[in-house]
């Protein structure tokens, strides 16, 4: 399904120029495995008329004056918008409710388009006439029972009705299961769509459950295929009879360097289980430091194109939700022989880079090595011996942390100068009880050794790519795109709305002021969430476009080959040139840039699949909390505004929820989404984005994962102070999005 949308995309894109089969093949990055797939997706195309290949043996997109393809978007009310798949196209295409002809959120589709005259302008609508490829065709719910049919109200936003599913007895599913459930009919004008359930998860609400409905819902894996654990057995088995004996006497393995009696420590979240970085700091007799990165030797252990490594591959990377890893490589590995436990001898390659008093990088080189952890930390301890508390600590681990820190805000200046952006985007940790159930959230530790490994982490992932660019070979790169000018623009407009003006065309230092200017104000996030939007986002290609929050030039990702697969494709191209084979390859690898691209790709869409489920999986744990505590106070950050009325984020979780107009109160409301507030005509009052309120919970829908809150108000029509939840959380910070949602212009509402 998404092999056919990169494919009708790609053609109808307007600068697109008619290819062959092998040519688009590699326009779009597809793999060599993957090629006689993406044959028999183009023939199925062809075949369904959507397509045309002419007698050149181009393939082009069936061409209709007046037509635009593109992205499906619904709207709960019914209307929607066809997002092009042309960037040079014409903005997203308003499709009225009666034009939808049967779309969901993610099709892709073939629209008509029109215009019409509305308020005396012609304004461009359309009809979809074709859908070309379904974006989406299995889903979550909860079964209920109508007075006609079993039925299943779906999760989220793609599907706003709910789905006829016949004969649940096969699957024995009962009123307020989570279920999973296949499309066989999709809906179409005042038709429901009909499915079949295909697995009956358990009852709504419980923790067990809600996890593997966000498993379902993104199809991320779970067991290792049996190809892959019997090859684990061989690795294992291998790495004993060989590398380990040798570990096992004391000996060194051959090409290594032995660091097992150096000060070497891990700092991670204390409910970490693999340890995939280490460092170490020598202070110069100049007053300079040599720091050491010293990273888990994964791809000793996992032979490119052995079974392990396909199944690595394909996963692109590690799932963390909570209290569940859903692991790259298996967990003997990730947990066990790659990981760098305190105390035991590891494999690892090794990034020492060379500093002056002032955090300047002086040199650099890298070598793999075998090292004994000194001392496992978790970021609390490192803080509490920032903080003075040494603790039991041996004095040498605490004299390399209190050098660190040092070193680390030199390299912050540095950076920050170069033109780094830091945003102020806090996250939630959640907690639970004895008994695994989920009771609580409170703000993630943000101390400053968190930023330690940070900058070192960064630092050494640097020092890495310029190693492989002195070579002018292609790598896989982790790059991050410089802003583009319409996304700067509306960041302008925005920051302008709030009373902060930057350049019309502004750089990453005026970026910067704005910032700072908001620190520990109110605004701070919505900034930051303002200016993240702004951005593109980072991904891993071969080009060399560098890293733009980080005002880096040569960056890819190196520290984390457990978890990422893209570092575990640095390793290996680290590991020719430790063999001094780099250079002789250097050809042969300039040829393989397209796999690099599709691999890129790969990688870049695993690792958006598990970022969305984690929020998920958070979002309606918060989102359960919230339904427990209806009528308890909140204190909450105006986010955004929309016709509906302002957007509140409660800053216990940093969750947001909507209060709708004819909660503000009795008076006329109008809402001004460019100037970012509402306001009351009678009272005068105006809420604007930034505004602390407090405000009370007044509803939570699970499906639509929405929350309605309402504004808490003293004599005199002021929100005042409310009381904290005697039964809710101890409060929390979380990464949670803002929108402004609704139409652009003015909208009226009185109660």
């Amino acid at each position: 399904m998404r092999l056919r949308h990169k494919i009708l995309s790609m053609v109808a894109k307007g600068e697109y120029k008619p290819l062959d089969l092998h040519g688009l093949a590699a326009a779009l990055g597809v793999l060599k495995s993957d090629f006689n797939r993406f044959k028999q997706e183009v023939g199925e195309l062809h075949r369904g008329g959507r397509v045309v290949i002419g007698e050149d043996r181009t393939i082009r997109l069936t061409s209709q004056e007046g037509m635009m393809v593109g992205v499906y978007r619904a709207n709960a009310r019914g209307f929607g918008f066809v997002i092009p798949s042309d960037p040079a196209g014409v903005e997203d295409l308003y499709i009225p409710a009666e034009a939808a002809s049967g779309a969901l959120t993610g099709d892709l589709v073939q629209a008509k388009v029109s215009n019409r005259k509305v308020q005396g302008k012609m304004r461009l609508y359309g009809r979809i006439e074709k859908i070309l490829a379904r974006g989406k065709n299995k889903f979550i719910g909860t079964l209920f029972r109508s007075a006609t049919h079993w039925m299943v109200q779906t999760d989220g936003k793609v599907l706003h009705q709910s789905i006829i599913v016949e004969d649940i007895s096969a699957k024995q599913g009962r009123t307020g299961d989570r279920v999973v459930v296949q499309l066989t009919e999709y809906p179409s004008g005042e038709k429901l769509s009909r499915g079949v359930i295909l697995e009956v998860l358990g009852p709504q609400g419980v923790g067990s459950v809600e996890l593997q409905a966000v498993i379902r819902e993104f199809d991320l894996p779970q067991e290792f295929p049996d190809s892959a654990r019997a090859n684990l057995e061989e690795i294992i088995e291998r790495f004993n009879r060989t590398i380990g004996e040798d570990l096992a006497e004391g000996e060194v393995p051959k090409g290594r360097v032995d660091l097992r009696n150096k000060i070497i420590i891990t700092i991670d979240p204390i409910t970490a289980r693999d340890f995939d970085d280490a460092i170490s700091l020598d202070v110069l007799p100049d007053g300079g430091y040599e720091l050491g990165v010293h990273i888990a030797d994964v791809s000793t252990f996992v032979p490119l194109g052995s079974a392990v490594d396909t199944e690595a591959r394909d996963r692109g990377n590690s799932v963390y939700l909570p209290r569940h890893v859903i692991p790259m490589i298996p967990e003997a590995l990730s947990n066990g022989l790659c990981s760098l436990q305190e105390g035991q001898d590891r494999l690892t390659k090794s990034a020492f880079i060379r500093y002056d008093r002032k955090g300047n990088v002086q040199s650099s080189r890298s070598a793999n090595s075998v090292i004994r952890s000194t001392q496992r930390l978790h970021y609390e301890q490192a803080s509490a011996v920032l903080a003075g508390d040494y603790g039991k600590l041996p004095r040498p681990v605490v004299d390399l942390l209190l050098y660190a820190e040092k070193l680390a805000r030199a390299i912050y200046t540095r950076r920050e100068k170069a033109g780094m952006l830091h945003l102020d985007l806090p996250e939630v940790e959640l907690e639970y009880n004895e008994s695994g159930d989920f009771i609580d959230a409170h703000p993630a530790d943000t101390s400053f050794s968190h930023t330690i490994i940070e900058m070192f982490m960064v630092e050494a992932n640097e020092a890495v790519a310029r190693l492989l660019d002195s070579y002018g070979i292609p790598f896989l790169r982790r790059v991050h795109p410089d802003p583009a000018p319409e996304a700067v623009e509306k960041l302008r407009e925005f920051l302008t709305m709030l009373g902060h003006r930057i350049a019309k065309n502004a750089d990453r230092t005026d970026l910067q002021d704005v910032i700072k200017s908001v620190a520990g104000k109110p605004e701070s996030f919505a900034v930051s969430y303002a200016l993240l939007r702004s951005l593109q986002r980072a991904e891993y290609s071969p080009k060399k476009v560098g890293h733009y929050a980080l005002a880096s030039t040569h960056y890819c990702h190196f520290t984390s080959p457990i978890r990422r697969y893209p570092d575990l494709d640095v390793h290996r191209l680290l590991e020719l040139h430790f063999e001094g084979k780099l250079k002789q390859l250097a050809p042969s690898l300039r040829q393989d840039q397209q796999e690099l691209v599709a691999l890129g790709e790969h990688c870049s869409l695993t690792e958006e699949r598990a970022q969305h489920a984690e929020r998920q999986i958070k979002e309606t744990l918060i989102l359960q909390l919230m339904a427990e505590h209806i009528g308890d106070h909140y204190d909450g950050l105006v986010t955004g505004v929309c016709s509906l009325g302002p957007f509140i984020q409660l800053q216990r979780y940093l969750i947001e929820g909507l209060i709708p107009l004819e909660e503000l109160g009795d008076d006329w409301w109008e809402v001004d989404k460019e100037g970012g507030f509402i306001y009351g005509r009678r009272s005068g009052r105006r809420i604007k984005i930034g505004d602390p309120l407090t405000v009370k919970v007044i509803s939570v829908d699970m499906q639509s994962r929405r929350m309605n809150l309402g504004l808490v108000e003293e004599a005199g029509g002021r929100g005042k102070k409310g009381k904290k939840s005697e039964k809710g959380a101890k409060g929390g910070k979380g990464k949670k999005k803002a929108s402004s949602g609704g139409r652009k212009g003015r909208g009226r509402r009185r109660r």
